[in-house]
């Protein structure tokens, strides 16, 4: 069989090359630049916290989701860091009944749909998180989330999110940032928004933004800020396991290079040696890590997360997140399990999980999350920014 999947890979790969893909990948960069994220004047972090500040002492947040195409990290790490500060009531949505389905991994249970949340909040938001979707041109996510800003909510665009904001129309003549690898997507599509560079998130107006997967942890730490103060903030973010934050970054460092494009190419023809990792649902568990941990091993493009419980219900997490098990199972076969590193902190978490692929298949499918991710990662024994 293994010789079968050989001659298809060769067959593949020189299809590739008389298309002209040797030619365009030997175009691509060696390597990411090496760059230092440049200081945020004092100013501009001011100047942000003053756009985030709150109308009422505890504000209201909603979550917006698709059920069938929302991002993972994105949809479930403001839940969960916004709901261990403790400052605001928060709302996971969707769109319609039923679960949301994460990609790449993981399945949830919302708190409401759209239509029950305006039935119950008749005057709106007042903050929407937009996690990335796989469709950008939902009428109904676009609708509501135009109506929320009519009202007066805070929108915020979490990585590819902003894209969605940017189809709402809410972006237009903006200041914006978003994912490295949908920039240009996005800059196409609406040629007036002012796109910032070396900024984890941008705020202008009534609406923020921010870079990849990663920068929803600075950005909803910033928001902490905004609403109950720095000492908040900072307790939360020892808590996730961050001496600081802030809105600096590094985006030379972020871009298509010819290493990653070659390991992506590479890892995905070896499909026959894909492996499905299982981890553990425990009621109480800590969402965010989870959340960064399926993330992470579902982008390998070796492997993918399966999670697993006694039972096919629901599992309550540390605060009240609904996570449904894909597979009804009292255990998973040895050695094809990811651990979620309980006894760790989430941001320490992620770094072992990184590590851990690192391991197992190599620091180039590293390099590959890491990108996906668009996560500075810290030297060993380093202070995360």
């Amino acid at each position: 069989m293994w010789k079968t999947f050989l001659i298809w890979g060769v067959v593949v790969l020189f299809a590739l090359s008389m298309l002209g893909f040797g030619g365009w990948l030997l175009s691509l960069p060696a390597g990411n630049a090496a760059a230092e994220a440049p200081p945020v004047p004092r100013a501009e972090a001011d100047a942000m916290l003053a756009a985030l500040k709150p109308k009422r002492e505890r504000p209201v947040v909603a979550i917006i989701g698709l059920n069938d195409a929302t991002e993972t990290t994105d949809y479930l790490m403001p839940t969960g860091i916004l709901r261990r500060a403790d400052v605001a009531d928060v709302t996971m949505l969707a769109t319609g009944p039923g679960p949301v389905r994460l990609y790449p991994a993981l399945a949830v249970e919302p708190d409401a749909t759209i239509a029950q949340f305006d039935a119950a909040h008749p005057g709106g938001a007042d903050y929407v998180v937009v996690p990335a979707m796989s469709r950008d041109d939902d009428p109904a996510v676009l609708a509501w989330i135009r109506s929320q800003a009519e009202k007066g909510a805070r929108i915020i665009g979490i990585c590819a999110g902003a894209k969605v904001v940017a189809a709402a129309g809410l972006l237009d003549g903006r200041r914006a940032t978003t994912h490295w690898y949908y920039l240009g997507e996005m800059l196409k599509r609406s040629p007036t928004i002012r796109y910032v560079a070396d900024r984890r998130m941008v705020a202008d107006g009534g609406v923020a933004t921010t870079t990849g997967i990663s920068a929803s942890m600075p950005m909803m730490l910033t928001l902490i800020e905004a609403i109950a103060g720095r000492d908040k903030a900072e307790a939360v973010a020892h808590d996730l396991g961050l001496m600081g934050w802030d809105a600096r970054h590094a985006s030379a460092a972020f871009r298509f290079t010819r290493p990653f494009a070659t390991t992506v190419l590479a890892n995905g023809m070896a499909f026959w040696n894909r492996e499905e990792l299982g981890i553990r649902l425990e009621p109480g568990m800590d969402e965010v890590s989870l959340a960064l941990v399926a993330d992470a091993w579902s982008r390998t493009y070796r492997s993918s997360a399966t999670t697993y419980a006694a039972s096919s219900g629901a599992v309550e997490t540390m605060n009240g997140l609904r996570i449904l098990p894909d597979r009804a199972a009292a255990d998973w076969p040895e050695g094809r399990q990811a651990p979620v590193f309980s006894d760790s902190k989430p941001a320490d978490a992620l770094d072992r999980t990184l590590e851990a692929i690192t391991a197992r298949y190599g620091a180039p499918t590293t390099s590959v999350v890491a990108m996906q991710l668009e996560y500075p990662r810290r030297a060993t024994g380093a202070a995360r920014p």
